[in-house]
């Protein structure tokens, strides 16, 4: 669900909060009688951003094979850090990250830390939007 919204321009931490609150809607449709407390809501979302970043890394993993896309990605990466580099133009460190960034190998570290940053981002905001589920979902009379 939260690859769908992010591909539909949703902001991604928007979409991972959602994915975890829609696991527990989806949850509950499933399962009525039980009560969902925020703790268990946070398991659910955490396990629900875990299945995006799963299938985000697929997908990327699949364009990344195709070289002019895995060239266009490339340029664009590095054209989004030059942005953010402009903000400090004479430091020295932020020049040296440009220049590793540009060759191959840098590239590919580049890609295995925001990898494992998104890994975190995808669990954290999701187990947020489970937790907030649950606590919504939790204070509700049963039926």
């Amino acid at each position: 669900v939260a690859t769908v919204l992010m591909f539909l321009r949703l902001t991604p931490a928007v979409a991972m909060v959602s994915t975890g609150f829609l696991a527990v809607v989806f949850y509950r449709q499933g399962h009525p009688n039980i009560r969902m407390k925020p703790a268990a809501g946070a398991r659910l979302g955490a396990f629900g951003g875990l299945l995006c970043f799963g299938i985000t890394t697929l997908l990327l993993s699949v364009v990344a094979t195709v070289p002019d896309l895995r060239g266009k990605i490339h340029d664009q990466l590095v054209g989004y850090l030059e942005q953010a580099a402009a903000s400090n133009p004479g430091d020295p460190q932020v020049q040296a990250f440009l220049r590793e960034t540009r060759t191959p190998e840098g590239f590919v570290w580049m890609l295995i830390f925001f990898g494992i940053a998104s890994l975190v981002v995808y669990v954290l905001l999701g187990a947020l939007g489970g937790a907030l589920g649950g606590a919504i979902f939790g204070r509700r009379k049963q039926s």
